[in-house]
């Protein structure tokens, strides 16, 4: 089968496109043919080595497709489901071998693309605002990157939890699309300082909490646009992983709480899984959630889809269609 995989990690050019074997389900697993790969920043972080893998590793932590064969034990599927599934490697390709304790069924209503554009995003922005700071209408948060492919999802849902939301956007065109997506109030971070314009929104008290994929430019500034307790939800490294630093200074800045979750930790629970997958297919279903036009590319260009991503070049998502 064809495959997008690495040998040696650095930036977009170590991706090769090539022959790889099939797999074959396992115990506990399902074979899928897959139908679409969502490309994420996890997938950037493998190639380059920040997140370290056994090389060779073919790429991709999210995709959607049908289930060709069933493993020992498995009953709860059967061939020709439809399919996807996040957080375990290998969807840049043909077929993968995925855990059934992963999987849930697409409904007739979802396309793949749209399965595969949200399940890795989409259950991050869930779990974001429905368990690491569980949003009400009472609190009042700053999105950064509110354009980008999870940033848009986590606006949307902080409305339909009936939130405040102030994001941060590059550009005229990506300010457009996050107010579009319920922003109330959009920040341009290259025009305007962030935190300055935060406090300035919030009558100098801050936000409750700071949604941040970006890392090392954004954190000791997101810090500081929090209210006394406020809390920092670090989930990305878009700019570089952050410096170490003494955990005093969340103390002296207003006890303050950080966390760095991941979202394995979220859908460890069959019962969790299938509650934010239910909710995001009942959402797009209901246009309560929408979706940008993919930005859609070939397997076998994975590399400039990597450079568009890191770039910044694009808004939404970036799907492989296998």
């Amino acid at each position: 089968m064809k495959a997008i995989y690495i040998e040696q990690t650095g930036g977009p050019d170590v991706l090769r496109y090539g022959d790889v074997p099939k797999p074959v389900a396992g115990p506990g697993q399902a074979l899928v043919k897959i139908a679409a790969s969502g490309v994420n920043f996890i997938d950037t972080y493998h190639r380059t080595g920040l997140y370290k893998l056994p090389l060779p590793a073919i790429l991709g932590s999210e995709g959607a497709g049908v289930i060709e064969a069933v493993g020992e034990g498995v009953t709860a599927f059967k061939p020709g489901d439809r399919v996807a599934y996040a957080m375990t490697r290998g969807s840049y390709a043909e077929y993968a071998a995925v855990p059934a304790s992963l999987l849930v069924k697409i409904p007739d209503s979802v396309s793949f693309d749209d399965a595969a554009a949200v399940m890795l995003q989409g259950m991050t922005a869930h779990y974001l605002t429905n368990s690491t700071f569980p949003l009400t209408k009472d609190h009042t948060v700053l999105v950064h990157a509110a354009a980008g492919g999870t940033g848009r999802l986590v606006v949307q849902m902080a409305k339909i939890l009936g939130a405040r939301v102030i994001g941060t956007a590059g550009s005229p065109d990506k300010a457009r699309v996050a107010k579009e997506a319920g922003a109330d109030e959009v920040i341009l971070y290259k025009e305007h300082d962030f935190l300055a314009e935060t406090k300035s929104l919030t009558g100098g008290a801050g936000v409750d909490a700071v949604y941040d994929s970006v890392g090392a430019d954004t954190f000791m500034k997101s810090l500081d646009c929090l209210k006394v307790r406020g809390t920092l939800v670090l989930f990305g490294n878009a700019s570089g992983a952050v410096p170490p630093f003494d955990p005093l200074l969340l103390s002296q800045k207003g006890s303050l709480f950080l966390t760095r979750p991941n979202l394995g930790n979220y859908i460890s629970d069959r019962k969790e899984l299938e509650w934010r997958a239910g909710d995001l297919f009942r959402w797009l279903s209901e246009k309560k959630l929408t979706l940008l036009g993919e930005h859609i590319y070939k397997l076998a260009d994975a590399a400039q889809a990597h450079r568009d991503l890191e770039g910044r070049k694009t808004t939404g998502k970036l799907i492989l269609q296998v």
